[in-house]
Parts: C-alpha cells; structure tokens; sequence
C-alpha cells in the first residue's frame, strides 16, 4: 500500500489534530506503533512540525472522521489520478545538459563495439531516443561526419557495472538464442576484466587474406633438386695438363 508523503510530519499532525489511534496512524504511515508512541510523548521527532495531509491531498476529512468512530477502521490514502503510472514509469535516463552533447560519441562507440546491444540497452544506459541510435547505425545522422566514438564511462554518461551488465545480458540472450560466436565477438561481448582474463591463442591469418598461405604463382611448388657437388677446378674450367708436358 502506498505511504504518505514526509511520514513523520503527518504523523504528528494527526497525533495533534485527531483521537485516531496510534495503531491506525501507525498503519497508515508506515511507523511502529511504538515509534507513535514516542511522537506522542515527546522522545521521537522533536521538533518536527506537523504536516496536514487534509490541506496536502492525502486525505479526506470523511476518511478521518471514519477512522475516529471506529478503531477498526484503517485509513486510506485519498486516490490521485496524476500519480497513477509514477512509480512504474520507465525510460531514458535523465541526462544534464552539460554532457547532451557527448551522447552521440557513446552511442557511436556502444554500436561500435558492442552490435550485440539491443536500441532499447543503449537507450537506457546513455539516455538517448532509438531514432537517435538508429540515424547513427545508418550513418544517417546529420553530424556523423565530426562523430568520434567515445567510452560512455569515460564520459560519465553511465557506469561500468551498469555496462557489464548490459553486456552480460547480451551475452545470456544470444547464448538462449544459440547464435556461435567468433573468437572477436566474444571479447566483445564481456566485461574488461573477463577479456583481460583470458589465456592468449595463437595468431590467427585475418578472414581477409584466409586461403592465400597455400597460393604461389607456379602451382604446385618444385621439387627439391639434390645439391651438387662442385670443385673447384670444375667452377673455374680450368684446363687439365698431362705429365708429359711438365718440364723439369
């Protein structure tokens, strides 16, 4: 059930103002009866000045009137047609103007290096609108050209926990999906610390030139020949003289 407004402070008005039991006020309130008590004899609160939820919109004269003739009778908190929907309403956070403008430097980034993350995420951890996040993934945005991308952290547009979340979130939504990840996308899709982490594999050759290790432009490579021997007489061609024309 919903609480009035400063509890204590209406408390003590209606301590000062009416015969309702301390019971009822405690109900209503959400106060321990013995803390009503206190109120009453001076130990809890002192000082506060007492807040009139009749003149404030919380209750109804009828209401208190009621509770006054009958013990049982528990107050309810008079119904407001304006606050229907506040405590649940969701949506982009709220961002100070001062940092409005770094907002489509973090969504460049998060589209970037974080595709996984749905316009809905981004939308949450930054404050942004998805029309926003659209124009940039199309790099339809009017400024796209001067659009660096930047860390939402870094810019303290959101926090890193609240990142790693979305992230994680990611990462258990595609797992359920049973999408197979490459070994980029999966760095891409934990935290830093977890990257960080993990054991170092052996090169990889880039997708772009995958295939070419095995080309050559003579097809099939030559075969060894075996070395030669070579002396050197046979390497400088010299010419070979018999005994007979040795002179002494």
């Amino acid at each position: 059930m919903s609480k009035p407004i400063m509890a204590k402070a209406t408390a003590v008005w209606l301590i000062d103002n009416t015969t309702i039991s301390f019971k009822q006020i405690a109900d209503f309130v959400g106060m321990h009866e013995l803390e009503i008590q206190g109120i009453a004899d001076g130990d809890v609160a002192p000082g506060v000045k007492g807040f009139d939820p009749v003149t404030n919109n919380q209750l109804t004269q009828e209401e208190i009137d009621a509770a006054e003739k009958n013990p049982l009778h528990k107050l309810k908190l008079k119904f407001n047609a304006a606050a229907v929907g506040e405590e649940k309403r969701r949506g982009p956070r709220y961002t100070p103007l001062s940092k409005r403008q770094d907002r489509p430097a973090s969504i460049y980034w998060l589209v970037k290096f974080h595709p996984e993350l749905a316009d809905s995420q981004i939308a949450k951890l930054v404050g942004t609108t998805k029309p926003t996040i659209q124009a940039i993934r199309e790099r339809t945005h009017w400024n796209i050209a001067n659009i660096q991308p930047v860390d939402p952290v870094a810019l303290g547009l959101c926090k890193q926990s609240e990142l790693d979340a979305a992230v994680q979130k990611a990462v258990a939504k595609k797992a359920a999906e049973g999408g197979v990840m490459s070994d980029d996308e999966r760095r891409k899709l934990v935290s830093t610390e977890q990257s960080l982490a993990m054991e170092e594999e052996a090169p990889k050759i880039p997708t772009a030139i995958e295939g070419l290790e095995t080309f050559s432009l003579g097809g099939d490579e030559p075969e060894e020949k075996e070395e030669e021997i070579i002396d050197a007489d046979s390497f400088f061609n010299l010419p070979g003289g018999s005994d007979d024309d040795e002179q002494p």
